[in-house]
């Protein structure tokens, strides 16, 4: 009878932490995004492309090691850890990714992000789309 009460109580109190904890305003996505976010009016318009197999496991720009698994991208000028939302224009979706690399080097094109935010924005096989960048939060 005790164990069974142990076991409810655990239960409750599991219950109790995870429906506040929905409340906090929490976002997360693989790539330990964990952090609240802020929306700014900082919003770009133009053409994202992505980038993957050839530099995974390859240092970035910030000195994190390139891994196309996360929701990072490359941007020419936002800083380092800012975290931006991506809209895909043309099909409505959209992921958070971290600014953790400089890029995307060819002219015409606003962010380039991972593998799996490209796969997410559903822009793998085009290799480019139109997209919309806010930043959410700024880098430290």
């Amino acid at each position: 009878m005790k164990s069974q009460k142990s076991y409810l109580l655990l239960i409750l109190l599991a219950l109790i932490f995870f429906s506040t904890s929905c409340l906090v305003g929490y976002y997360h996505e693989p790539g330990d995004l964990y952090d609240m976010y802020y929306p700014t009016d900082d919003v770009q318009v133009g053409f994202a492309s992505w980038y993957g197999k050839k530099f995974h496991g390859r240092p970035t720009s910030s000195g994190e090691t390139y891994n196309m698994f996360a929701y990072t991208a490359a941007h020419r000028t936002l800083p380092f850890n800012t975290i931006v939302l991506v809209r895909n224009l043309e099909n409505g979706n959209e992921v958070r990714v971290k600014i953790n690399d400089r890029g995307p080097f060819k002219k015409g094109r606003i962010i380039d992000v991972s593998y799996a935010a490209a796969m997410k924005l559903g822009m793998i096989n085009r290799g480019i789309a139109k997209v919309k960048v806010i930043v959410l939060k700024i880098g430290d």
